[in-house]
């Protein structure tokens, strides 16, 4: 059987921790940097959707994907299927 390394409980709080601090920071970065950004492009006046529009949308897409894999990672996942696969290899050599 092969070992692997654990992670300990206080790993894993402090990996998520850290995490979710960057998520918040590009949470707070997207809605600074998109307020003056929509700012500016009222200011200029043209009609219609304009360049702003574009640059929060891909970013909110990053945005959106950034929070999915702060979700995914709370769930322990990939904790989860390691366990799975050790499970199953050590049922299989029983």
């Amino acid at each position: 059987m092969v070992d692997t390394p654990t992670v300990s409980d206080e790993e894993l709080a402090q990996r998520r921790a850290k995490y979710l601090t960057d998520l918040i920071w590009h949470v707070g970065a997207f809605v600074i940097i998109n307020a003056f950004f929509w700012t500016l492009d009222m200011w200029i006046g043209a009609s219609g959707l304009q360049w702003a529009f574009w640059i929060t949308l891909f970013w909110g897409l990053a945005l959106l994907f950034h929070a999915l894999a702060w979700v995914i990672d709370g769930r322990q996942f990939e904790r989860r299927r390691n366990q799975h696969y050790l499970d199953r290899e050590h049922h299989s050599t029983a």
